[in-house]
C-alpha cells in the first residue's frame, strides 16, 4: 500500500474517532446525569487534549491536525455537558 493510502485511512480514522463521544453525550442528556463518568478522568483527558492542540495546529501532518481539531471539539462538548449536570446536582442539594 502506498503512503498516500495510509494517510487517507489515518485521516478518516482521525476524523471519525471523536464521533464516538456522541454516545456519551446522548447518555448524559437522556439520563440528565454525568455520574457515570469520573470528573478527574474527564478533565484529565480534556487537559491533555488542550495541551496537545497547539502541536496539532502547527503540524504539517494533516491527519494529526484533523484529529486534534475534531477531538478537542467533541470532547469539549462532553466536558461541558458533564459539568453542567454536576453543577445542577450540587445546586439541588
Amino acid at each position: 500500500m502506498s503512503a498516500l493510502l495510509y494517510q487517507k485511512i489515518g485521516f478518516v480514522a482521525g476524523v471519525v474517532l471523536p464521533f464516538f463521544n456522541i454516545p456519551m453525550i446522548i447518555r448524559m442528556v437522556q439520563r440528565k446525569s454525568s455520574d457515570d463518568f469520573s470528573l478527574i478522568w474527564l478533565l484529565g483527558v480534556w487537559i491533555c487534549f488542550v495541551l496537545m492542540l497547539p502541536s496539532a495546529l502547527i503540524s504539517e501532518d494533516f491527519v494529526f491536525k484533523a484529529f486534534g481539531i475534531m477531538n478537542i471539539t467533541f470532547f469539549s462538548c462532553v466536558v461541558v455537558i458533564a459539568l453542567k449536570y454536576r453543577i445542577q446536582k450540587r445546586e439541588k442539594k
